[in-house]
C-alpha cells in the first residue's frame, strides 16, 4: 500500500526519526499524567480484544527506560484482557489526550502477575501488568477530536476510598454469580435475607 499510495519515503523517515524503543522524558510525562488509554490484547486463536482503561493520572508508571506498569482494576469477572496476556503476551497500548490533541503508541511484551511489588501503591489492584516497550512511536494528532474532561469516574480507585459498586452488579440477574469476596461480593446469606 505504501508503494500504491507513494507513500513509502515518508513511512521509512518517520519510522528512523520516531521510532523508539526507550521511553524519553517527553514520553513519560505523557504516559504518567494519562487519566487512560486503550490495550490491544489478542487470544491464542489470534482474535483481537481493545479495553478500554482508566484510573486517576499515575495509574500508569514508568518502571524503567523500556517498561511501564499499570494495575488491573475490578471488572465484569471475564478477565478478556488478563487472560489474552496469559497466551498471548504480545500488546499494543494507545494513549490519547483529548483535550490537548496528542497520542502515543507502545508496543512490547507484557506478564500480569498478583504478588508484585507494586500492588501495595496501587490502591484497588487485582494484578500489576507490566510491559516490556519493543516499539514506542507518537502519532499524527490531527484527526483526535479536541474534548473536555467533564469528571472522572467515581469508580476510579485512589488512596482512602471506596468506589460505590456498580449498579450492573446488583441486578438480580447477575448479582447471585458474583465473587464470594472483594467489590460486590454476593453470598448465599445475602440471598437469603432477599
Amino acid at each position: 500500500m505504501q508503494d500504491q499510495f507513494d507513500s513509502r519515503r515518508i513511512a521509512d523517515r518517520l519510522e528512523h526519526v520516531t521510532l523508539h524503543d526507550q521511553f524519553s522524558a517527553g514520553d513519560i510525562a505523557f504516559i504518567e499524567a494519562s487519566d487512560m488509554f486503550f490495550l490491544a490484547t489478542a487470544d491464542a486463536d489470534g482474535w483481537p480484544d481493545v479495553s478500554y482503561k482508566g484510573g486517576l493520572p499515575g495509574f500508569v508508571r514508568v518502571t524503567a527506560n523500556n517498561e511501564l506498569a499499570f494495575p488491573s482494576y475490578d471488572g465484569n469477572g471475564m478477565f478478556m484482557s488478563m487472560g489474552n496476556l496469559l497466551v498471548n503476551p504480545k500488546v499494543g497500548l494507545l494513549f490519547v489526550n483529548f483535550q490537548k490533541p496528542n497520542r502515543m503508541r507502545v508496543q512490547g511484551t507484557a506478564s500480569v502477575n498478583d504478588d508484585d511489588p507494586l500492588m501495595s501503591s496501587f490502591p484497588g489492584a487485582q494484578l500489576i501488568v507490566r510491559v516490556k516497550a519493543e516499539r514506542i512511536f507518537p502519532n499524527c494528532p490531527r484527526y483526535i477530536h479536541k474534548m473536555a474532561l467533564v469528571e472522572r469516574s467515581v469508580y476510579a480507585p485512589r488512596p482512602d476510598y471506596e468506589p460505590p459498586v456498580p449498579e450492573w452488579k446488583c441486578m438480580p440477574e447477575f448479582s447471585d454469580a458474583l465473587p464470594r469476596e472483594g467489590p460486590a461480593a454476593f453470598t448465599p446469606e445475602d440471598r437469603d435475607a432477599k
